[in-house]
């Protein structure tokens, strides 16, 4: 029978509502982003009140006034004073760690959400670009299904084996930790201390966190098999629309420097390697710049492969090696222009486009990694390390 257009539309259709698509991918960049955010606010905790507390230079009644204008959400508005911002920073603390380690992943997606949204939009003038990023990042993270591997979720699903009934066993920490939740929700709610907007978004997921629960009582059921069809289909749209954002954010960077004159002659690295602000390794930088030749090859490098790059995602080869050439770039940018958390945001956003086969290599390598260190220091057997590398492959919602 003859693989007709509407055979191949049905089995598009049906692997999009079946699957979680890019499940290395998604649990990359939650591992990627989580990670990037807890190191600046670890690295910014002696000045964290300066930066984003009633000690800073962006008062209160100030970011009040700008919020009023453009609805923006924090939860840092609903109090002036140390200890709820103290709350907030700690919070924000605790779910990136716990986000980065996929311990209740949803819940955890959505409180780094807050977190993100709350202390970026309490002081916009933070930041270095990849403020921006993650601003966005946190946003899509919510939707995805990005606990699949990798994941201490995973981890715990592969040993949670159903009974006799096939039932799951009893999870009291998932009712108890949504309870909570739905209580400062509440709390929220009925102050009125966010746009309706907010509200909306988030009630929603309570509800549906809760639906799910309910439903995960029944695997079999329709009810689950409805709700994963819903899940599976957030997922790969959170999934396609974080690849269109990196690529609108490469074709947008390149082609605004192909407009600029000192990209135009091949100058433009120069100028930032002379700037004090930019240059924590001066000998380094002076080094680089006093190359005409590689200042010129580096400079129209970057526009190239910028505005070469959303064209390549066809081209499995191509598009891997402008890949790693993005990445580097990124990591050159780091050192030599002292922005890490700029170029760490950037390179977990790349990271989406990594292909499955390395990932799963590169989870090989993590596993024999952490199975010689632990061997050395007399940790678990080899049967148990081999079966818990193995349950970094099972999927779960």
């Amino acid at each position: 029978m003859s693989d007709t257009p509407d055979r191949r539309a049905a089995r598009a259709v049906q692997r999009i509502t079946s699957t979680a698509m890019g499940p290395y991918q998604s649990a990359v960049i939650r591992i990627g982003f989580a990670a990037t955010w807890l190191l600046f606010l670890l690295r910014e905790l002696p000045n964290r009140q300066e930066m984003y507390g009633p000690d800073g230079a962006w008062s209160w009644d100030m970011a009040r006034q700008l919020i009023a204008g453009n609805d923006a959400f924090t939860a840092l508005m609903w109090a002036d004073n140390t200890v709820w911002f103290e709350v907030v920073y700690g919070l924000a603390v605790l779910s990136s760690a716990l986000l980065m380690l996929g311990w209740r992943t949803r819940t955890m997606s959505v409180l780094f959400m807050i977190s993100v949204l709350s202390l970026q939009n309490r002081s916009i003038f933070m930041g270095d670009g990849g403020d921006n990023v993650i601003h966005l990042m946190a946003i899509y993270l919510v939707l995805t299904r990005c606990g699949q591997v990798w994941s201490l979720d995973a981890r715990r699903a592969a040993r949670a084996a159903p009974d006799g009934r096939g039932v799951p066993p009893r999870d009291r920490v998932g009712p108890a930790l949504w309870a909570v939740l739905g209580f400062a929700l509440v709390i929220a709610t009925f102050l009125n201390q966010t746009g309706w907007y907010v509200l909306l978004l988030v009630w929603g997921l309570w509800v549906g966190q809760g639906l799910w629960w309910m439903a995960g009582r029944f695997p079999s059921s329709e009810p689950r098999a409805l709700l994963d069809v819903v899940a599976n289909l957030a997922h790969n749209a959170a999934l396609v629309v974080i690849m269109a954002e990196v690529c609108v954010i490469y074709a947008t960077a390149g082609w605004y420097k192909i407009q600029g004159s000192r990209w135009q002659d091949g100058t433009a690295l120069y100028y930032p390697l002379k700037l004090d602000y930019f240059t924590p390794w001066p000998a380094l930088s002076d080094l680089l710049a006093s190359g005409g030749v590689m200042v010129m090859v580096l400079t129209y490098g970057t526009v190239i492969v910028q505005v070469a790059f959303p064209f390549t995602l066809f081209n499995r080869r191509v598009k891997n090696v402008l890949l790693v050439a993005m990445m580097m770039e990124h990591a050159a940018i780091a050192v030599l222009l002292g922005l890490p958390f700029f170029s760490l945001a950037m390179i977990a956003a790349d990271a989406v486009f990594l292909p499955t086969g390395f990932l799963v290599r590169l989870g090989g390598w993590a596993a024999r990694g952490s199975d010689r260190l632990f061997s050395r220091a007399g940790g678990v057997g080899a049967e148990q390390r081999r079966g818990s590398q193995d349950q970094t492959r099972t999927l779960v919602g």
